[in-house]
Parts: structure tokens; C-alpha cells; sequence
């Protein structure tokens, strides 16, 4: 796991009401894309690092296996915004607000399913993310058991 270090480190020092650890999600910035979903007022991307992406291209969920244990994603959740600039209508990210992070780990988070869940919330002005104090395993959790069939997983990996 690569750990931030220099003036960025702050950056990842949060911890979730839950003790999930932002740090351990440091890197993400380069992690791959899995899928990306849009609501009304906020546009997401949901990236996932190397162990579950290499499950995804080995069929899981829909295999039926589990993913591995370690595998994490994060969803970057941004205010849309309208480009200006380009000669047809299209809204791109304007501000980061939050990244949703979740993490497998069956033994550390048996009563969800073995994953971990945790909201950060996106400081620009700081460039530093603080945990959401309203969010908690079970939140995370009470929207995932909708795809237990699927490991708690509800965007597949998208073709490329």
C-alpha cells in the first residue's frame, strides 16, 4: 500500500467514526476506473485497486465467487458543472465533495457483510478530506445488502 508522505500527507490522516483510515486508501488517484453513475446533482466515478480489478477481469461477482480479501474501491462524488467552453451540452465535474470508500475485510467487519464503509468529506480549501460524522458501517452497508448476491458490489466493470 503506498503511503502519502511531504505536504499531502495530512490529506490521508482521517479516520471514520468506524476507524476506517483514509491512508489506506491513499493512491487511489491512480487507481483504475471501474464505472461511473450520475444523479441528479452530483456526478461519481467509482475506481477500485489492483486486487479487485484483477477480479473483475477474472469474472467475479458474476462468477459467483467472492471478491478477494484487501480489495477496495472508492467513489469520487463531484457537483456537476455546465462546460462552457465546449460546442455542445455536456456538464463535467466542478468541485469534489466526498469520496465513499469501502474495503473487504471479512474478519475486521463481520456484522457488514466483511466490508468496511466509511464517507470522507473533500475540504478544497485545506485540500484535506474529514470524515463525515453521520456515516457508519451500517450506512454503507444498508444500501450494499440490496446486491449481497454480488458481494456488496453494484457497478460491474464496465467495457472498454
Amino acid at each position: 500500500m503506498i503511503h502519502a508522505q511531504g505536504p499531502d500527507s495530512d490529506r490521508y490522516s482521517p479516520k471514520s467514526p468506524d476507524a476506517i483510515a483514509f491512508s489506506d486508501f491513499s493512491g487511489y488517484e491512480d487507481w483504475a476506473t471501474v464505472s461511473c453513475a450520475r444523479q441528479v446533482d452530483v456526478l461519481k466515478v467509482i475506481v477500485a485497486n489492483s486486487a479487485m480489478i484483477q477480479a473483475f477481469k477474472a469474472g467475479i461477482p458474476l462468477s459467483g465467487k467472492p471478491f478477494p480479501e484487501g480489495s477496495m474501491t472508492v467513489k469520487l462524488q463531484w457537483s456537476p458543472k455546465e462546460d462552457k467552453e465546449a460546442p455542445f451540452d455536456v456538464e463535467v465535474p466542478d468541485a469534489l465533495k466526498q469520496a465513499f470508500v469501502m474495503e473487504k475485510h471479512s474478519k475486521r467487519f463481520p456484522k457488514t457483510g466483511g466490508r468496511g464503509y466509511a464517507v470522507f468529506n473533500y475540504d478544497d480549501a485545506m485540500n484535506r478530506s474529514t470524515p463525515d460524522p453521520t456515516s457508519h458501517a451500517d450506512c454503507g452497508n444498508m444500501c450494499h445488502v440490496a446486491v449481497k448476491g454480488k458481494d456488496y458490489i453494484f457497478h460491474p466493470y464496465e467495457k472498454r
